[in-house]
């Protein structure tokens, strides 16, 4: 029964993100601290370039401002890592809990990571100010694969030290 309480990891961090993503966008708006931390005027001159489209909306300082604009890639970033943390503690619990081979848990644990994000994106979508967006999901599973390629690098560079010895 003790190694299925690395499960605790994965449900604990699933038990985060669906905190984050029930919470109303008002609630998560970091620009008034943006704004009160830090002047931010001076990137100006060196993203007023970038202009993009992203859910129906344009994202550039023009449009957002540059406290808005750098929210935007903070929010974005946080979906990258957040799923690349869920990644890897999914992939903990299967290597501590099951005999499954490494390559089939790297693909168990991505494939988990990926339903998760769906379900997320449902999920935000019951929630008020919110809305699911399936290049959230594309962020969230990039996430997961730079967890992949990270594990996979060390279990390469283990193995490699391992043949020396």
């Amino acid at each position: 029964m003790r190694k299925f309480n690395y499960w605790l990891l994965p449900l604990t961090w699933m038990g985060v993100i669906f905190y984050s993503s029930g919470q109303p966008y008002e609630e998560q708006d970091i620009k008034p601290m943006l704004a009160d931390a830090i002047d931010l005027s001076f990137l100006v001159p060196l993203v007023d370039w970038v202009s993009f489209s992203y859910h129906k909306s344009e994202v550039s300082v023009n449009a957002l401002g540059i406290n808005g604009f750098i929210e935007f890639f903070v929010r974005k970033g946080a979906h990258v890592l957040v799923f690349s943390i869920l990644m890897c503690l999914f992939f903990i619990a299967l290597r501590k809990s099951t005999d499954v081979q490494f390559n089939v848990n790297i693909i168990i644990s991505f494939f988990l990571t990926v339903a998760y994000a769906g379900l997320d994106e449902f999920h935000q979508g019951l929630t008020p100010n919110r809305t699911p967006y399936v290049g959230d999901v594309l962020l969230d599973s990039f996430g997961a694969g730079i967890a992949v390629c990270l594990i996979v690098l060390l279990y390469w560079k283990k193995s490699r030290a391992m043949d020396k010895n």
